[in-house]
This record gives C-alpha cells, structure tokens and sequence, in this order.
C-alpha cells in the first residue's frame, strides 16, 4: 500500500472535512425572534428580558376602515420566531392581528413560527351543549337592532346548531401558519386536540401553590374549593399537594353568566376557604360562591384565577363581595382592575412562559414547568 507525503495527506483530510457535512451546522438551531402583539406588551417585555434578548421590531395599524395592517421590521429568514398575543382586550381584533402577524413571518421564510397565546380566545366555546343557556361561564350574545324582533319568541340556540367556535379558531391558526401553540390552563383540555401541530398547554398551579404558602398565613387549614364541577380535577391536585381538603359548588343555570342555585358539597366551618378556577368574566359566580362559603362558616374567602377577563359588573361585584383578595395571574392585562379594585392581586407568570419558549427553541422538554416555578 503506498504510503503517502504530509502534503498530500493534509489535503486529502480537508477535502474530507468539507465534503463530510458539519455535525455543528446540522444540529444548530436558528436564531430566535419574539414579537408582541399589541394585546399585551408589558408581558411580552417580561418575556424578554428573562431570556436576555430584544423584542422584535413590529408596526401594527388600522386603515380607516379598520383592516388591520402588521409590518415586521427586521429580517426573520431562518429564524425562530415566537409571537406573543393574549386573547383579551379587542379579542376579534387582537385575533386577526395574531393571525397576520404569523402568516406574515411564515410568508418571510421564517423556520418555525410559535404563537404564545397566554389566554386562548374562544376557549369557552369548545362543544355542543344540550341549549346555549348551559355554557358553562359562555358571554351573554348581544342581540343587534335587526336581531331577532320578535323577542317574545327569541330563539334558544339548540345543541344541533352550536358552533364549536375554539375548533373554528384552532384551523384558523393552523393555516396562517403556526407550526406551535403555547397557551395556558385552557379552559377545557380537549382544544389541545382541535390541533393537527404541537401544543403545550402549561398550568398556573406551581404559581398559585408559591403564592399560597407565601400570603396566606393560615393555609394549613384552608379548604380549596372549586366553583362549579367542572373545575373539581383542578382544586383536588392543588388541594393533594397542600395537603388539605377541597370542596366544591354545584351550581344551576337559567341562562348564561346567570346562577340560579348553588350547593355546597363539603365542609367548610372555621377554615379559609380558597376559590380556585381557571378565569372569571362577570365574577357572578365567585361571588355568589363567596357568599356561600361565609353562610356554611368560612372564616376568610380568596379567589384564585388564572384568566381575569373581569367584563361588565366584575369590578363593582368584586369591590361589594367579601373577599379578602382575588388573585389572578398576568396571561391578560390587569393594571387597570388592580386601580379600579384595591381586593385584585397579580401573580406574574412571565418567568413561565420565558422558559417554555427557552426550553422549546432549545429542543428540550417543557414538563419540567407543569409543577415546578422557574426561578
């Protein structure tokens, strides 16, 4: 076998290196951008500045006739890019902008578009029910002027003819081109089936634990109480892991955001008693349960919610009610409830979904945050 010169086997080693591709090219991943909607900027700002980057340049306006225009002002061929947009506020508006704003960095050859969508919009509507008057917390419909005249025979929406309008949602933004969903403590757990691409869907829970043990003095006998049934899987993890007992409302609807009776199920006397659900709109229901829970011999009364969407009457129920503190986390904005009612508190959940994204542009896996806070 013929030996060969130093020279000649230096090049033929770099020929080898350039022919053989790059394990260092193939396995790195793009840079990441993340852009704010204008639904919620202050936690998109949070977000960045936990991962220690910029926010992306954005310019969103309105033509005269109130179309939406998104102009994205820096380069994201090849990135990674991460869209932050809550579903509150404007949520028709601030949806459609979300919408833009993704197709707009698919279409600029962005290499994965994420939305991160803290409060997924139109959650509430996620089935069929037997008449439109048993959804669950749904928004009252708004008759317009040439709506049904003749109101003494007002139809009752019928389980045949329900939209399943967060499945409407979920196809819209699979099509604009999302290829990823981060959201929070969606309202049922199924819409993460609505997807064809990946979801993670993380819990405000090791939040809610943290500010538990740290503000309620009393909490080794509190009782963790659920609203409604629905939310009974909730309360009984948080309850597991503070080691106490949980109990929950059965409640009855004439129609919705209505309450026509409530029942306690569990024993509530000489402790604090804790209301945990998953968002309040016209708080009609946390309430009335507060209410309840001081008839039965609850000593204090919290609430504890991740989405405050807070419409209507909220405000002015809750500054009535007789609650020691209602406590919602930042998915949507809450500085201006927090000046309109001295009993709002706010959990920051920024770090979470800093992390979600770190860990997802990273490749690395997310269960780590369904029970623990990242510090």
């Amino acid at each position: 076998m013929p030996v060969l010169s130093d020279p000649v086997r230096a090049k033929s080693l770099i020929r080898a290196n350039l022919e053989r591709p790059s394990v260092h090219l193939r396995s790195r991943m793009p840079n990441i951008k993340v852009f704010s909607g204008t639904s919620h900027p202050d936690l998109a700002q949070r977000i960045v500045d936990r991962l220690g980057i910029d926010l992306g340049k954005v310019v969103t306006k309105k033509f005269s006739n109130l179309e939406t225009c998104v102009e994205i002002g820096e380069s994201v061929r090849g990135e990674d890019v991460y869209i932050v947009q809550s579903g509150s506020g404007e949520v028709n508006d601030n949806l459609m902008e979300l919408l833009i704003m993704i197709n707009a960095c698919k279409i600029a050859s962005a290499s994965r578009v994420t939305a991160v969508i803290p409060c997924f919009p139109y959650a509430r509507q996620d089935k069929k029910d037997k008449t439109g008057a048993d959804k669950g917390g749904a928004p009252t419909p708004i008759l317009k002027s040439n709506e049904w005249k003749f109101r003494d025979f007002a139809p009752v929406l019928t389980a045949s003819r329900a939209p399943i309008s967060a499945k409407l949602v979920a196809n819209m933004l699979s099509v604009a081109g999302a290829d990823h969903i981060i959201t929070m403590d969606l309202h049922a757990s199924q819409i993460q089936g609505f997807f064809d691409i990946p979801v993670d869907n993380l819990y405000a829970e090791p939040a809610v634990l943290k500010w538990i043990k740290e503000n309620i003095p009393e909490w080794r006998n509190s009782i963790i109480v659920s609203p409604d049934a629905g939310g009974a899987k909730r309360v009984t993890s948080i309850a597991d892991r503070l080691n106490v007992e949980f109990a929950l409302i059965h409640k009855e609807r004439k129609k919705a955001n209505e309450v026509a009776a409530m029942v306690l199920v569990g024993d509530v006397k000489d402790r604090v008693a804790i209301l945990v659900d998953d968002m309040a709109d016209t708080c009609g229901t946390i309430c009335h349960a507060a209410e309840k829970l001081l008839e039965a011999g609850a000593t204090k009364v919290y609430a504890i919610l991740t989405h405050g969407i807070f419409s209507g009457p909220a405000i002015s129920r809750i500054n009535y009610a007789c609650f020691e503190a209602v406590v919602v986390t930042n998915t949507i904005p809450q500085e201006q409830h927090m000046k309109d009612c001295p009993k709002i508190q706010c959990i920051d959940v920024s770090m979470m979904f800093a992390e979600a994204v770190r860990r997802t542009h990273n490749g690395e896996s997310v269960s780590y945050l369904f029970s623990n806070v990242p510090y």
